[in-house]
């Protein structure tokens, strides 16, 4: 594989071990993010602190960079500062979960550690091909080491989050009516009202599917004002209509109950795990920006 097309894979992913959330028995890290650097009695210069441990300036600006040239390798536009804090939010997690890892008594060992690299090494052309992305992006072999670790621990603390997650949890099997014209929806619900059946409806609004939407976890729906009311339904029972960025929806729940989830769901289910554990672990750290 082509070192270009190899970085912009790893980068379109994410800029952290949060931007994966597929178990692996074996956490294999993406291309390192960040040097983490012990505290000193000079500080370097720094764009934050977590828990003491610092992210420095030039690691961030480098990280920076490299986030942005992803996005724009995938035709992506951002601006500065949806960059700047995607950047620094994931940097942060990172750390989170490698002092996590650490603390979970994760030890990468040297021959762990070397055989990592290596097979980092094959997959971008060789041994030659990793040294000039490292001199280009301002790591020697040392400071490459301690990122690669790093992001070995961050992604073996991530694994363990997600393995976590049931694979059956409450859920709702939902239909729905979906227009994208609000004066229509409050049609259909005024219908609905006066006694119209809600599949004949569905139906009619959507004959290849008929609104059906299946078993959904909470957090499925990515909305959060649709995860509110049809988990707000009981059974045989239909919402109001509500808008959402794919139109007006009309929610009727069929079924309730512990229910196994889809593999799409339990992604789901597993990133919303992840970003959970990330935003509670947050409040018990001390995090200082730089102002």
């Amino acid at each position: 594989m082509h070192i270009k097309r190899f970085l912009i894979l790893f980068l379109a992913l994410g800029v952290s071990a949060c931007a994966s959330f597929a178990p692996t028995g074996t956490p294999t890290p993406q291309l390192p993010t960040a040097t983490p650097v012990p505290p000193t009695a000079t500080p370097p210069p720094s764009v934050a602190t977590v828990d003491g441990e610092y992210i420095t300036s030039a690691e961030f600006q480098a990280e920076l960079a490299r986030y942005k040239s992803a996005q724009t390798a995938i035709g992506t536009t951002v601006s500065d500062e949806e960059a700047n804090k995607v950047v620094l939010e994931d940097m942060i997690a990172q750390v989170l979960l490698s002092q996590a890892a650490r603390e979970a008594n994760f030890n990468l060992t040297e021959p762990d550690l070397k055989s990592r690299l290596d097979a980092l090494a094959e997959s971008v052309g060789g041994a030659e091909a990793l040294s000039a992305w490292q001199s280009a992006h301002g790591y020697d072999d040392a400071s490459f080491k301690v990122a690669l670790k790093r992001s070995a621990e961050a992604a073996w603390m991530r694994d363990k989050i997600i393995a976590d997650v049931p694979t059956s949890v409450e859920q709702i099997h939902v239909r729905q009516i979906l227009t994208y014209n609000e004066d229509a929806a409050r049609t259909a619900w005024e219908q609905l009202q006066a006694g119209t059946d809600f599949d004949e409806m569905s139906a009619l609004y959507d004959p290849s599917t008929a609104g059906e939407l299946g078993w959904v976890p909470r957090g499925y729906l990515l909305d959060a004002k649709a995860d509110e009311a049809v988990f707000a339904l009981q059974v045989g029972t239909y919402s109001d209509v509500i808008a959402t960025d794919a139109g007006f929806h009309i929610f009727k729940a069929l079924e309730r109950g512990d229910h196994p989830l889809t593999p799409d769901a339990l992604l789901t289910v597993q990133e919303l795990a992840l970003k959970n554990w990330v935003a509670e672990q947050r409040t018990k750290s001390e995090i200082v920006l730089a102002p």
